[in-house]
């Protein structure tokens, strides 16, 4: 086997752990297949994507050691996504009830999210993580030679982003089936309430992180 192939094959192995852990990028999804509709959960998913992109094209340039090692970078980056996960979260505690519609089209002739509104969330659920810095400078050191050129790294964070993009928007037809509309339609009371404590306690676990 080729050797970037070993590389991409040793990252895809650890990634797709990631991918399904549950987490905001998972939260935003599921939020957003329920409450807007599957156009923009899919949005969304391409919103996360680029984000993650942009994490690994710092870390493969090299940004990410800086900000790695810098504890005031870190706290930056860190209390922002601190800021957006609680705001997200209280605005959905604050939305009261919202009908789920099980007819698609019924929704989709009452969009109420702009695309650009739908993969903003997305970026910045995924862009405001600290943490992915961490996570790719752990796996990208453990895995990937140093003797790799930089468009290869990229490469595999094409790859990866390609992967995350379609995870979520496998999430997004799921969640979105006549069938499983159905099931929360009768839930739908508790779905803004639940999303908004998730993010919540997302915001809070990132406000004891530490850099590492």
């Amino acid at each position: 086997m080729h050797p970037y192939l070993f590389e991409l094959a040793s990252l895809m192995a650890i990634f797709v752990f990631a991918i399904v852990s549950p987490g905001a990028d998972l939260a935003m999804v599921i939020r957003q297949s329920l409450m807007q509709g599957r156009r923009e959960a899919i949005i969304t998913s391409f919103g996360i994507g680029a984000a993650f992109m942009m994490h690994v094209t710092y870390t493969v340039l090299g940004l990410g050691l800086i900000i790695s090692q810098s504890i005031y970078l870190f706290n930056i980056v860190k209390w922002c996504g601190v800021a957006y996960l609680v705001y997200i979260g209280i605005k959905a505690l604050r939305a009261g009830t919202t009908k789920i519609d099980i007819d698609m089209s019924a929704q989709d002739q009452q969009r109420k999210q702009s695309a650009l509104k739908a993969f903003s969330l997305g970026f910045a659920a995924n862009a405001l993580n600290p943490k992915a810095v961490f996570f790719f400078l752990s796996i990208f050191s453990t895995v990937v030679s140093l003797h790799t050129p930089t468009e290869v790294k990229l490469g595999y964070g094409v790859v990866m982003a390609t992967a995350l993009i379609s995870w979520f928007i496998g999430v997004s037809l799921f969640m979105t089936t006549p069938k499983m509309r159905a099931v929360f339609s009768r839930a739908s009371k508790w779905i803004d309430r639940t999303s908004g404590v998730v993010f919540i306690a997302l915001g809070l676990k990132l406000a004891i992180a530490k850099a590492q």
